[in-house]
């Protein structure tokens, strides 16, 4: 990012992008007009990751260059043209989340260029949920892939990422509406349960009566003049209706 003029030379932070212009080419290096208070120093070192015998071969009075902020100085700001990492090895820990590029493939994993050093490897187990096979089941060269960091190691310069440790984030919150969802539509289903249940309660709680109640009331109510009424009950059998009418017939009176 380029800083502007009126910012203050002492307060450029390292990896800050500056725009230049050559001033003055001498044997270590060049003079480098930044904009600031204080001048910009170019090393012969910072003008290429190729080494390079001359400056002149490399630069010219009066071109344009485009510089970052290796670091300041009380007299001067020294400058690199070789773009700095994205990440410094102690500015990797574990839980960083980083992005970066596909570069390379192997049965075991995916190595993904994200400003390092060295690139990280996501290992096939960290690709996905479920069973990869291959990194190729999941993922292509060229590919732009989110990932966590889950481990550095600077002596063996390795760093291991994970794509699945930020699925698991994301599948968790994404899930919380439809477990709320599947929660109330449990509740409205136990709800129906209890309330069949209430009504089975209130048929049950009814009076029952015997096969010889229901036949004694019946012939009370006809000798009485009234309308036979029909008891509320449970489901018989055609023995137990056989029952009944038998015994209507013998206590129903005869006279008149």
């Amino acid at each position: 990012m380029t800083t502007p003029d009126n910012v203050p030379a002492v307060a450029l932070e390292p990896k800050t992008q500056l725009n230049g212009k050559i001033l003055k080419i001498t044997l270590a290096g060049a003079l480098v007009d930044i904009g600031q208070s204080l001048p910009g120093v170019l090393h012969i070192s910072q003008i290429s990751e190729t080494p390079i015998n001359k400056v002149e071969d490399s630069l010219k009075e009066g071109q344009e260059v485009v510089t970052w902020v290796k670091r300041v100085r009380k007299d001067r700001v020294e400058l690199t043209m070789i773009q700095p990492l994205a990440y410094d090895w102690k500015e990797l820990k574990p839980d960083l989340v980083v992005k970066g590029k596909v570069t390379r493939l192997e049965s075991y994993g995916a190595f993904v260029d994200f400003g390092a050093e060295r690139p990280g490897l996501i290992h096939v187990s960290e690709l996905a949920h479920g069973y990869v096979k291959t990194a190729s089941d999941v993922v292509k060269e060229g590919d732009e892939v989110e990932a966590k960091v889950l481990d550095v190691d600077r002596r063996k310069r390795q760093i291991r990422l994970s794509i699945k440790a930020l699925q698991e984030l994301a599948n968790v919150e994404e899930s919380m509406p439809e477990m709320t969802t599947e929660r109330r539509g449990k509740g409205k289903r136990k709800g129906k349960k209890e309330e069949d249940y209430e009504i089975e309660a209130d048929v049950t709680n009814e009076p029952q009566y015997t096969a010889m109640q229901i036949a004694w009331q019946q012939a009370l109510d006809k000798a009485n003049g009234k309308k036979v009424r029909a008891k509320s009950i449970k489901t018989t059998s055609k023995e137990q209706e056989t029952l009944f009418n038998n015994t209507l017939e013998k206590r129903l009176p005869t006279g008149g």
